[in-house]
């Protein structure tokens, strides 16, 4: 851990005090967290057991409850979020992301960094949106030849900033592990999630809201063909790659027993080193959402002796998340969305946005010439969808860029990731299931 401010030593003692008592309370053990030398004893399971006993979990949330505000005032938002950034690895480690995911969904709405006053204020303050991402996988987030981090879930990100900041390059990238993204997201440290993140009942109730989905996926294998098979039904005892604390883990156990495959799980943190772990051998086969199969797979050297498998085994809707407990930063996020995907119905472009009249009533809607769509009760500019467009293009473009022929090459044609049936364009795709709530 890199040294932190001495006035913040008092601060952070008290509040790694409580964030290992938080984890007894909601039902884990008490095991150590990391301690500093002003408090060498603070997190230890006496201490804590002692606590508990004592004062009990409805006593420890009242504990909470009065030092954060003390906390807050002496290192500010900033400051907590960029000390449970730093620690997040130690926490982690010391508590395990099932302790830390209970904890934080214990604490309140919007986590340790929670804002004061809205989160779109505090962006706005900032001058900078923070979004939880990756850069290792092309065509959701990857880094380009100039070493810019590019894709799908990146412009996302750098859509939100142009309708919030004005700006698509006011943003901060944080990149973060599979297991990792539960707790970033409900430490409130980040605005965003957006990580190919499977939306789930769970998920939605414990991490924070899910936005919108913004790519339909599912699970799915990839092989080397000299392995000699051609369904995933005939992976019996095989040894399969995946990621650990993930919905893909957890997928794979379900399939291998359904089928009684007797299939063996070699889990890893990040997605290069399930990658690598296969290219070696290590494994039969890796599994994980078929487009990041097909990304990853198109790094490969020998790309044409691997096949995908034919099977789909889960539904794997995919699409940005915001911390609980900021209605209005949900609302603006969501809308940010819509504004994409309206964008290609309405056939506006990067190149076509227009600022003046055009005389279809949608589109001048869209664009902020004529009516609203509740800009103001979100508080953003009448005109931001033409910030939006202009910076990052419609949802067709980001797309095309990352996901289609710009980038891995995914058909979107006749698929589940082309607009609705009914969609007013005449030369999108049609009949799939990307829509969102109608802007009036």
């Amino acid at each position: 851990m890199t040294k932190i401010k001495r006035r913040h030593l008092g601060a952070l003692s008290g509040l790694l005090v409580f964030l290992a008592v938080f984890a007894v309370a909601c039902g884990g053990e008490p095991t150590p967290v990391p301690t500093t030398a002003a408090a060498p004893q603070a997190g230890g399971p006496e201490a804590m057991s002692m606590m508990m006993e004592k004062m009990g979990p409805e006593g420890v949330r009242a504990m909470m409850g009065e030092m954060m505000p003390q906390v807050m005032e002496k290192m500010g938002p900033d400051g907590v979020a960029a000390m449970m950034a730093e620690m997040m690895p130690q926490m982690m480690e010391a508590m395990g992301p099932e302790n830390m995911a209970m904890m934080m969904e214990k604490m309140q709405p919007g986590g340790m960094a929670k804002m004061e006053g809205s989160r779109l204020d505090t962006v706005k303050k900032r001058g900078k949106l923070i979004c939880a991402s990756r850069n290792d996988v092309p065509g959701y987030g990857s880094l380009d030849a100039s070493g810019n981090n590019v894709g799908f879930d990146i412009d996302l990100c750098r859509a939100v900033a142009s309708a919030v900041l004005g700006d698509p390059k006011a943003i901060e990238i944080r990149y973060i592990s599979a297991s990792e993204r539960g707790p970033t997201i409900q430490s409130g440290e980040v605005d965003m999630l957006v990580r190919t993140v499977t939306w789930t009942t769970s998920r939605d109730s414990q991490w924070g809201n899910y936005v919108q989905t913004m790519f339909f996926d599912g699970q799915g294998f990839m092989v080397n063909k000299a392995l000699g098979i051609s369904s995933a039904l005939e992976l019996n005892d095989a040894v399969v790659c995946v990621t650990q604390g993930t919905t893909t883990e957890l997928n794979l156990q379900d399939f291998s027993n359904q089928n009684n495959l007797n299939i063996s799980a070699l889990t890893f943190e990040d997605t290069d080193a399930v990658v690598a772990a296969y290219q070696s051998g290590q494994c039969d086969a890796f599994t994980n959402d078929r487009s990041q199969l097909a990304a990853l797979g198109s790094a490969f050297d020998k790309r044409d002796d691997h096949i995908i498998l034919p099977e789909t085994i889960s539904e794997e809707p995919l699409g940005p998340v915001v911390p609980h407990g900021d209605d209005q930063w949900f609302d603006v996020v969501k809308t940010v969305m819509a504004v994409l995907i309206y964008g290609e119905a309405y056939g506006v472009t990067s190149g076509n946005v227009a600022s003046s009249a055009t005389g279809d009533t949608k589109v001048d809607r869209l664009l902020g010439i004529e009516g609203s769509y509740g800009q103001e009760s979100l508080g953003i500019s009448q005109t931001a969808a033409q910030d939006i467009l202009k910076a990052v293009g419609n949802y067709g473009e980001i797309y095309d860029r990352n996901l289609g022929p710009g980038g891995i090459n995914l058909p979107r044609e006749n698929g589940r990731n082309a607009l609705w049936a009914d969609a007013t364009c005449t030369d999108c795709p049609k009949g799939g299931q990307i829509y969102a709530a109608p802007l009036r």
